[in-house]
């Protein structure tokens, strides 16, 4: 993973999705992923692209 000293940033969008940014590494089955770009994580339960956000706490009228 690069070094980076912009530290990562964790934010609760509002009946959305959490957004993690800032020099982060995501390692999972299939290894790992190095991004500097904002990620969208899923809150709402009703993605089809979990752990990531696709839009579908828009249409479950997730409030959160």
């Amino acid at each position: 993973m690069k070094k980076n000293n912009e530290k990562t940033t964790v934010l609760f969008l509002e009946n959305g999705p959490i957004q993690v940014s800032g020099s982060l590494q995501i390692t999972g089955q299939y290894g790992e992923k190095d991004s500097e770009a904002p990620i969208y994580l899923c809150r709402c339960g009703e993605s089809k692209n979990k752990p990531y956000c696709d839009g579908a706490h828009k249409a479950s009228g997730f409030k959160g």
